[in-house]
């Protein structure tokens, strides 16, 4: 990963934030979920049942949509995240291990999950591990002028 202002920009408000809102769809229906990620370089990791709808139409359109941003009441305060990219349930070992370690490390409730009574580790072990690798990533911060936005385009392999 490059080291540009604007990359820079981007880590520090993914470090800070800890639930993105992202869209799949299927059959000409989209649908939005949040979800928290971990974020290694630019790609967003998270953990899901594979069941839920998000994940299943994952499996037959990997193209998807995320945003990131907190709550704001004053317009000329916000900040936030457009994430266009693909995503997939992750399915080698040593990828799964590297999202979970990501997960584990930056949320506590998991690692107690994990670590928990055997009805809890089932449910964390039947969870899916998901990878978001962005294509483009949009700065949007209007402390810098009402709809201030900056792109950043990554390059296939530059996202993690």
């Amino acid at each position: 990963m490059s080291e540009s202002p604007l990359d820079e920009r981007i880590a520090e408000f993914l470090s800070a934030h800890h639930v993105m809102s992202l869209a799949t769809s299927a059959g000409g229906a989209v649908h939005a979920a949040c979800l928290m990620y971990a974020a290694d370089g630019f790609a967003l990791y998270w953990m899901s049942d594979p069941k839920s709808r998000h994940s299943q139409e994952l499996e037959n359109n990997p193209i998807v949509a995320a945003t990131i941003a907190p709550d704001y009441a004053d317009f000329k305060a916000i900040r936030g995240l457009q994430i266009a990219g693909t995503a997939a349930r992750l399915t080698s070992g040593g990828d799964i291990l590297h999202a979970s370690a990501l997960m584990l490390r930056r949320y506590g409730f998991l690692r107690a999950l994990a670590a928990g009574p055997a009805s809890l580790r089932q449910a964390f072990e039947r969870g899916g591990f998901y990878c978001l690798s962005p294509q483009r990533i949009t700065l949007i911060d209007n402390s810098l002028g009402f709809g201030h936005k900056e792109t950043l385009t990554i390059a296939a392999g530059q996202g993690g």
